[in-house]
């Protein structure tokens, strides 16, 4: 039976007001509910500046509790519009104790759950390690009312894994708030290649598991940083149904056909002809003559 799902992805800009990058974000949540969107997609952390450029013990002053503040204004818009809002937030668990966490809320405003990211990266410019716990709730799907999703935060984006394990659990679309870009410093050629490594791989799971995936990012000049925005839909075999600018402000509205992962899944049987009895070495960090 075919079955249409529109998402909405708000790829902006941030600033360092926490209050006032919500407030611009709910007015472009209303923006893209009324162009047709059912389920909407924030970029990752999207009530600041991305902060984990810097190692600094003043931004886990923009932590709050999930659900919590943040969530209670999301709920409020999700009821009143009827759309589902995936929320990426800076939690704070308790004291001393924080995650990067995304937060689902469905379309009548109740709170799902959330995932918290499990993969935290520690290189120049992305510090994260520094402000995150590792999620410890173990990959997540949510059955919401427009189709069962599946959530995992930017970093996570490069691990197959993560992708797998949550398109087995039945996640029919994977959603990616993101927050990537380049160094200022850097030629054309080496951004080029950069963002084409980080689109190619996040296709290669919608292919690889014939699922939908959705992936947002920011944009802006940040410090160091210049995000590159550049966020896509890709189809269950690794079409791009639409890519945003690397520069400016966007909402999308893509219509997703979510019979075309049957389709896929039929003619390219790769779940099929998994050989789950061969895996077992998957969970050593590395393979070698003296493991």
């Amino acid at each position: 039976m075919d079955r249409k799902v529109r998402v909405g992805l708000v790829q902006t800009s941030c600033t360092a007001n926490k209050q006032e990058n919500l407030e611009k974000t709910i007015t472009k949540i209303r923006e893209i509910a009324a162009k047709g969107a059912q389920i909407v997609c924030l970029q990752e952390l999207f009530t600041s500046l991305y902060f984990c450029d810097v190692e600094s013990y003043d931004n886990f002053k923009l932590a709050e509790s999930i659900p919590g503040p943040s969530t209670d204004a999301l709920s409020a818009v999700a009821e009143e519009l009827g759309v589902v809002i995936i929320a990426s937030l800076f939690e704070k668990r308790t004291e001393g104790l924080y995650h990067n966490t995304t937060a689902v809320i469905d379309a009548d405003g109740t709170y799902m759950g959330k995932y918290r990211k499990m993969h935290i990266p520690d290189d120049p410019g992305y510090y994260e390690k520094f402000y995150f716990t590792p999620g410890d709730l173990g990959y997540k799907v949510f059955k919401t009312k427009f189709a069962t999703i599946g959530v995992l935060i930017c970093w996570d984006q490069w691990y197959p894994e993560a992708a797998r394990i949550t398109s087995l659990m039945g996640a029919e679309i994977l959603f990616y708030p993101t927050a990537i870009g380049w160094a200022s410093s850097q030629e054309v050629d080496t951004n080029t290649e950069q963002y084409n490594a980080w689109q190619t791989i996040q296709r290669s799971h919608a292919v690889a598991n014939g699922v939908h995936v959705v992936s947002v990012n920011r944009i802006g000049d940040e410090g160091p940083m210049k995000f590159w925005g550049g966020s896509f839909v890709s189809n269950p075999f690794g079409t791009v149904l639409y890519q945003a600018s690397h520069t400016e402000e966007e909402l999308i509205v893509q219509e997703l056909d979510m019979s075309k992962s049957d389709r896929y899944r039929t003619h390219w049987p790769f779940l099929r002809d998994r050989r789950i009895d061969s895996y077992g070495q998957i969970t050593k960090r590395y393979i070698d003559d003296e493991a």
